[in-house]
């Protein structure tokens, strides 16, 4: 039997049937003795047999045209201002499986609605936002009560220095983060609460090469996006907030933090 440490990335491989069969053994027992490994090994079996059932009518739907150009190289279509609901459906499976600051901060306020391929890091965000800002036990990976280790952590893994933005003032606490695929890199996401129980999200990537700015809704009457790109790195945060409110929200978000990665 062979033997050696395992880790999360094995539970992974071991429900794709990538883990090679003579370690199975021992990845079973290094499961039985981490109770930590085990529950989450379920808890992904639930999360896949979950998406499996959400979305067994969608993967048999044709794959729309603006996607299918986009893996044949064809020219880019403009994307539909509003998405339909195959569109965040798809994307919150994808995300199971990222001047200065008083240019863009000042400029918030009017703020414009985005197209085409600055619409992409917003899909992302509401996909995830939608995904997690509805689980009440498993919302996020590390809780705010560990704070300088989540803000460490996520900095390290997405390659920015991250401080999650103080939002007491709005009306929000921080209930914590956690780390999520972004294209062919890593994203941070920072989830809030207020008082009534509404959650607001920040994702946060560092693959990003465009500059822009602007608002995005993937579905119309679902959670709002406003997003950033500049300077190697992208933003975007999210909410069901009146949009007055959630400009405001984001304007402080998104100084605090430009201003804790120029630190």
């Amino acid at each position: 039997m062979t033997r050696r440490d395992f880790s999360e990335r094995d539970i992974h491989m071991a429900l794709d049937g990538e883990l090679p069969g003579e370690e199975r053994l021992a990845y079973d027992s290094w499961l039985e003795t981490n109770p930590e490994m085990k529950a989450r090994s379920v808890r992904y079996i639930a999360d896949r047999a979950a998406l499996r059932a959400a979305f067994a009518g969608v993967m048999d739907e044709p794959v729309p045209a603006r996607l299918r150009q986009a893996l044949l190289g064809e020219a880019t279509v403009r994307a539909a201002a509003w998405r339909s609901r195959w569109w965040l459906s798809a994307a919150a499976a994808v995300v199971l499986v990222a001047g200065g600051l008083a240019g863009y901060v000042a400029g918030i306020d009017g703020i414009g609605r985005g197209d085409g391929a600055d619409d992409q890091l917003a899909e992302q965000a509401i996909a995830a936002h939608v995904i997690y800002a509805a689980e009440k036990r498993h919302a996020v990976e590390v809780p705010a009560s560990d704070k300088d280790h989540l803000q460490t952590w996520l900095s390290n893994r997405v390659g920015l220095k991250l401080v999650a933005p103080d939002l007491a003032a709005e009306g929000f606490q921080l209930v914590g983060g956690r780390l999520l695929p972004a294209g062919h890199g890593k994203a941070a996401m920072l989830l809030y609460e207020d008082a009534k129980g509404e959650r607001i999200s920040l994702f946060v990537t560092a693959e990003s090469a465009d500059k822009a700015k602007g608002t995005y809704m993937a579905e119309k009457d679902g959670p709002e996006a406003v997003y950033w790109l500049d300077k190697g790195y992208g933003c975007a945060v999210v909410g069901s907030l009146p949009r007055e409110r959630l400009a405001a929200v984001a304007k402080s978000a998104y100084g605090q933090l430009l201003a804790g990665l120029a630190s």
